[in-house]
């Protein structure tokens, strides 16, 4: 018996391949991520004892390469403090706790 079915071709690569991004540019952004996180942790563990007491569990986001950090309990009001004074630049985000983990899975 002949299969009669119609051979459907797999279409590959991605549906806009203009905006592939290579290995090497992926990585470099990642360690872009770690070395903004690697400065902002720096100052985060040096002023969250500072902070902890009168501030446990408000937000702190962290403009990495300044070490300018801004509190609410609120997390969309302590980044519009941040995105006031910087407006484009990546801001990393903790909460004053032991850990400084904002959430948990």
């Amino acid at each position: 018996m002949i299969n009669t079915k119609p051979v459907r071709l797999r279409q590959l690569g991605r549906i806009f391949p203009e905006f592939t991004i290579s290995p090497e540019e992926l990585a470099r952004r990642e360690a872009e991520k770690n070395t903004r996180g690697q400065k902002a942790r720096v100052v985060f563990d040096q002023v969250c004892p500072q902070l902890i007491d009168e501030h446990y569990n408000w937000f702190i986001v962290i403009e990495p390469n300044s070490g300018d950090y801004f509190i609410d309990p609120d997390e969309n009001i302590a980044d519009k403090k941040a995105r006031q004074k910087y407006p484009t630049d990546w801001l990393v985000t903790f909460r004053l706790n032991e850990k400084g983990s904002c959430g948990g899975i």
